[in-house]
This record gives C-alpha cells, structure tokens and sequence, in this order.
C-alpha cells in the first residue's frame, strides 16, 4: 500500500498543465543533488538486477572509464564490486545514472537503469542524445535543440532539476517494455513520477539521473484543481506523443477516467 505523498498531490509534475513533453528544467543547489539516501528496499531492488541481470541495467562504451572515474570522485566511491563503476555509484543513491558526454554529439557513455520505464539501455548505450529521442520527431523538434544546447552551455556544478510522469499499469520498477495490456480501469494505474536532475560536473562530461516514485491514480479525484490541469497537459499531446505515451486507446481511457 502506497503512502499519500501530499507534497506530490500539491506540486504535481503537470503543473498547471503545461505540455508534457518540455525542458522544465530549474537550478537547485548542490546539496540537493546526489542527497537521495538509499532505503533498504530500493537497494535490494538494485542489488538483485546487478547481481543476476547485469547486462539487462548496466551498459558503458569502451571509452567511457575515465568519465566514470571521474564522477566516482563526486560520489566518493571507496570501493568497487563490479566491472564498471557506474553500478557501484548507483548502489549509493536511489537514482539511476546516465553519464552523458558534454560536447560534440552528447552520447550516452555509460549507464545505471534499474527502474527503466519502457526502454532498455543496451538499446541506447553510445547513441547522440538526439538519435536516442529519434523515435519521437516532435520531441526532437519540441526541446531536442534545447537540451543539446542547455547541455553545451550548463554551468560547471551547478545542478537542474525537472519531474517527468508516465502512466502505468503497476508498481514494478523494471519495464524494460510497455505493459502487455494495462487493465481496463484506470482506477487501478498508478501515476509514476520521475525526479530528474541534470548536472555538468566536468568540462566533458554531465549526469543525468532519474529518481522514481508512484502515487495511485485514484487519489486524484481527491484533487479536482490537479485532476483538470493533468487533462489539459494530456490534451497538448500530439498523434506522435500519443504513441509515446502508450498508444490512443490507453489516452482514451486515461481522458474517459478523468472526466468521470
């Protein structure tokens, strides 16, 4: 049973229903970086895929361990148990961890995802950031540019911060794909909402992280101010973020649910 997270419910993702899919990115302060303390549970949840699926979360280019020693400094890593030190890293703080290059193309150089939503690591690892969005062409056009260029120009140690949500049929963290099929009543999904943060912590070098959270759907009749900003950002979406999102069928339900 999930906790009602009312600071969540208060400053929903959505926000007063702002297009999903944007940059949204804001400053926040060096200590709220990488403060997110491991709990038992979400270690455990790492520990179990690194030990028994360490390909399915963990990827790195062959050019990318002096990146990753270079951020093992920013997480004072002491110690090493596996091959590569990303999935060390990512057993100190809740988030999973992308190592990003800062220049030129800004590929994906080295990768911890242990609550991956629909996409597999394995299948970006060492792509430009663009080629990675490429399946959405609005969304390269939408805010591609801007990420390369925040991404270019970022200040060094000084962190950003945005919330994502997605919509899904469960709590499971590991999606490596999309659910089969969701049940038929929304009021059984969950809204998974993911805290993002983004940092140029070496002249080459940025991180990106994604912190994880769910909160049930149903809570948000509980909220009619959030629950009519949540149907105006769905309603910005266009036929490719429909798809994105899940397909016509699951916004038709989502639409039909919120309006009950």
């Amino acid at each position: 049973m999930l906790d009602v997270d009312s600071f969540f419910w208060e400053n929903p993702p959505w926000g007063d229903g702002k297009q999903k899919y944007r940059l949204g990115l804001k400053p926040i302060s060096k200590d709220e970086w990488l403060n997110r303390e491991i709990g038992p549970n979400l270690y455990s949840h790492k520990k179990e895929l690194l030990d028994n699926k360490y390909n399915d979360v963990v990827a790195v280019t062959s050019d990318s361990l002096e990146a990753q020693e270079i951020l093992s400094e920013k997480f004072n890593l002491k110690e090493s148990i596996y091959n590569d030190p990303i999935a060390d890293m990512s057993l100190l703080i809740q988030d999973d961890l992308c190592l990003i290059r800062a220049k030129g193309d800004q590929e994906l150089l080295a990768a911890s995802i242990c609550s991956p939503s629909y996409w597999n690591v394995k299948s970006k690892i060492g792509k430009p950031l663009k080629e990675i969005h490429y399946p959405v062409t609005t969304l390269n056009e939408k805010i591609g540019d801007r990420i390369s260029t925040f991404i270019k120009q970022a200040p060094l140690m000084k962190p950003f911060a945005r919330q994502n949500w997605l919509i899904h049929g469960d709590t499971e963290r590991f999606h490596l794909v999309e659910e089969d099929s969701l049940l038929d009543d929304p009021a059984k999904w969950f809204i998974r909402s993911e805290k993002e943060t983004l940092c140029r912590f070496h002249e080459d070098y940025s991180l990106f992280t994604i912190n994880v959270m769910f909160q049930p759907l149903s809570l948000i009749h509980s909220y009619p101010g959030q629950k009519q900003n949540l149907i105006t950002s769905i309603n910005t979406f266009d036929a490719e973020e429909i798809d994105y999102f899940g397909g016509d069928e699951k916004v038709r339900l989502l639409q039909k649910y919120l309006l009950s």
